[in-house]
């Protein structure tokens, strides 16, 4: 289906309307932001265009390229309105008061176009509240969209239609957010917070609750409902922080209002002092001066801090060491069953929250899937509340419900498990039996496949697997998909079995990011006891390998998202083609670590540039482009960025969902292999020497501006080297490779180059040495 929706609106640049603006520019779509006008000459559209030139600046980015920032155009809503006439789409992110909504309402139903879609980002009102006095004409358009903050990183898009919305309309919202903005699309009922907010507040508020009733701390609480229960290391009080403290006692008091007087939130929502005190004193959270946690200065360094739930009084934050967690490891149901105060926190909160989950199937949602996906997308649980009650064990859990005096809820006496595999494919449950999970056209998932086959080939490291109509799938299973030689042996492999039996290659994966770059620690651990000549064999063999791929006899695409830098993004450099995940980070970071690429990510950056039909300027300014890149690790904030770097090429695709990715990387392949022809070796024409200099003289610059290390400038020397082409200058493929490899090879033995792996491994940030 084709996108129907050509032009938008967005009513209300508060940090939610913006945001969605700024997300529906990054799908390529005009949009007109619009806010109540202000007094001044030339300042009616002040609060629209302030919002723009604060979303240029925001950091993490809400727009994924300047072009996109291009495409949101300022106004108001005194003199602006009539161009809502010819829009598509037109979302209110207004105050969340019913009489001015409606006031809105009755001006749009005026303007806007039949077949216009017109939706409210509400996360509070019912959608048959807000439609009260309009004709039933405007209800057949009118929808709840309501995004999650930042809209353009949280996937989660619930939507709530009418029985008198138009089935056609719907279709077209659900495909343009699904498609063109990437979202995961949940459909749900018209009730109070709708799904994820409905129980995410209930899971908030009890966790808090329980804590200070029960005298754990909240660095306690964070460090049980995270990693344990497959919850973001924010936790609960870290999450709250991250939200804003202020928001948690109206998101109550809202609740409260809306839910029966029966329903399990009122029995746990309750007014928390230290929320009030912290308020009053300006601790609103990561927004403010801190929340729950702040950081203070200590003999010059920051320290964090956290807040005592009795007194209110900060000190230094503790990293618990609890017994019922070290025992349980990542068994939830040890550590459900164990005997200590922690572990009888957990149950309290977490049962209580399951049971809430199975009590709502209904009634927010048609189905357990809807209610799981809304959680895991709108909040980041890796599970969602049903898919953890199959891990605890439905009958275990029921049990202890029992012996806790808990009543169990009837959907929990009815099953043995909620999922379950059948012919190789997922089901679910329903009170109907359990149904088939089908995945939307256009969507091609490799757990799925996983579930339905076996590998081609496997080791610890990484997989191949038959993905259909002769395309062999690469997956990377290592920590982080961290770079190894088990990764290496897997690619050649791939090399050997494909011509054939096979047709093309796609290296693809669904952890949270594509590839970490190498396994830094494999790395520090051979050079510290010195095993110089197996660190020489490990960068040769990945040289000949990523080259191997270049040339295979097959097409190969790469389907990054997440980060992919280093190790990680060289292997998309030696691929035929990419298709990229809108939220790509890419880039080569080696510098940072105190060495250079040298498995052929400067060759290939110096191959792009230096080759590109349209490039400005000559030889020496691509050089420096690709200097700069690489001398700074500059990582691309979006696969539109990475466009613009060169990692990507202009036939190059990006794809907003996720879920997506896979099947048009496999379009990609299919196309490509029909009349495939192995690419020609390319040799450069480099300026040797003279343009070595250059590059050094302006990296001095930068370290008498105090932006440069001393070491800096002796690595970016060494880089300088490579991407002028040593003495010679010209240089053919293996000349290049033979350049980064030298130059690799003596800056892994400094001790300096050392010192920065030992220290981003341990810290997580690079050392300026």
């Amino acid at each position: 289906m084709e996108h129907q929706i050509k032009r938008a609106a967005v009513i209300g640049a508060g940090v939610m309307g913006s945001g969605i603006a700024a997300h529906i520019a990054n799908a390529g779509i005009p949009v007109l932001l619009l806010d109540i006008p202000q007094s001044g000459f030339g300042k009616k559209n002040a609060l629209a265009e302030g919002a723009i030139a604060r979303m240029k600046k925001n950091e993490p980015a809400a727009f994924m390229s300047p072009e996109a920032a291009k495409r949101v155009t300022a106004g108001n809503t005194e003199s602006d309105l009539e161009q809502l006439k010819e829009c598509d789409w037109i979302v209110e992110a207004i105050i969340e008061k019913l009489d001015i909504k409606r006031e809105l309402y009755e001006k749009l139903e005026k303007i806007v176009k039949p077949e216009a879609i017109v939706s409210s980002n509400t996360s509070t009102i019912p959608l048959k509240q807000l439609m009260e006095g309009r004709s039933a004409a405007f209800r057949k358009q009118f929808f709840i969209t309501h995004f999650f903050n930042p809209p353009r990183y949280t996937r989660l898009l619930e939507i709530v239609a009418s029985p008198e919305s138009d089935p056609t309309l719907a279709k077209k919202l659900h495909h343009f957010a699904d498609v063109a903005l990437g979202k995961g699309v949940v459909h749900c009922k018209d009730s109070p917070g709708f799904i994820a907010n409905r129980i995410g507040t209930f899971w908030i508020q009890k966790a808090m609750v329980e804590a200070l009733d029960r005298n754990i701390s909240v660095e306690e609480a964070d460090a049980i409902f995270s990693r344990p229960f497959g919850i973001p290391k924010t936790g609960v009080f870290g999450l709250v922080d991250l939200v804003g403290l202020d928001l948690i006692p109206l998101v109550t008091k809202s609740m409260q209002a809306l839910l029966p007087p029966d329903d399990r939130f009122q029995k746990s929502a309750r007014d928390v002092a230290v929320i009030q005190k912290l308020i009053e004193e300006g601790y609103t959270g990561r927004k403010g001066k801190g929340g729950f946690y702040r950081l203070s200065t200590s003999e010059g360094k920051k320290v964090k801090e956290a807040v005592n739930l009795k007194t209110g009084e900060f000190a230094k934050a503790k990293k618990p060491t609890l017994q019922s967690l070290s025992v349980a490891k990542d068994n939830l149901k040890t550590l459900l069953a164990y005997k200590d105060k922690y572990a009888e926190y957990a149950w309290e909160v977490i049962s209580e929250v399951l049971c809430y989950s199975a009590e709502l199937v209904g009634h927010i949602a048609d189905d357990i899937v809807a209610i799981d996906m809304a959680m895991k997308l709108g909040y980041n649980w890796k599970y969602g509340p049903f898919e953890l009650l199959d891990r605890i064990g439905v009958e275990w859990f029921s049990q202890k419900l029992k012996e806790s005096g808990k009543e169990v809820p009837a959907i929990l006496q009815a099953v043995h498990s909620f999922y379950k595999v059948e012919g190789g494919k997922l089901h679910y449950h329903t009170d109907k039996g359990y149904h088939l999970l089908k995945r939307p056209e256009g969507v091609l998932l490799l757990e799925d496949i996983k579930r339905a086959s076996k590998p081609i080939a496997k080791n610890a490291s990484a997989a191949l697997w038959d993905i259909g109509d002769g395309i062999v799938c690469l997956e990377f299973c290592s920590k982080m998909n961290s770079l190894d030689p088990d990764i290496m042996k897997m690619i050649r492999k791939a090399i050997e079995i494909i011509p054939g039996t096979y047709k093309a290659l796609v290296i693809y994966n669904e952890g949270s990011n594509f590839s970490a770059g190498v396994n830094l620690g494999l790395a520090l651990f051979t050079a510290n006891v010195g095993m110089w000549p197996l660190i020489e064999q490990i960068v040769e063999d990945g040289q000949m390998t990523y080259k191997a791929l270049k040339y295979a006899p097959f097409p190969v695409i790469s389907a990054p998202s997440g980060i992919g830098v280093g190790g990680g993004c060289e292997i998309l450099l030696s691929s035929d083609g990419i298709e990229a995940h809108a939220e790509s980070y890419l880039g080569l970071v080696e510098v940072g670590v105190g060495v250079i690429p040298a498995w052929g990510g400067c060759k290939e950056m110096l191959t792009r540039w230096l080759t590109l039909k349209k490039r400005p300027g000559g030889a020496m300014v691509a050089i420096a482009k690709v200097f700069e890149m690489i001398g700074t690790a500059k990582v691309a904030k979006s696969a539109h960025e990475a466009r613009e770097m060169m990692i990507l090429r202009e036939d190059d695709g990006i794809v907003m969902n996720r879920d997506r990715l896979l099947a048009a990387a496999k379009t990609r392949a299919l196309k490509m292999a029909e009349n495939y022809q192995v690419p020609e070796s390319v040799s450069l024409h480099l300026p040797g020497p003279a343009a070595r200099v250059s590059m050094q003289m302006a990296v001095k610059g930068l370290a008498l501006a105090g932006k440069a290390s001393s070491y800096d400038i002796e690595v970016t020397g060494k880089l300088a080297h490579v991407l002028s082409g040593g003495e010679d200058g010209d240089c053919t493929e293996d000349e290049l490779l033979k350049l980064e490899r030298e130059v690799f090879n003596e800056l892994i033995r400094n001790p300096k180059t050392l010192a920065r792996i030992e220290h981003i491994l341990e810290t997580g940030k690079p050392l300026r040495n």
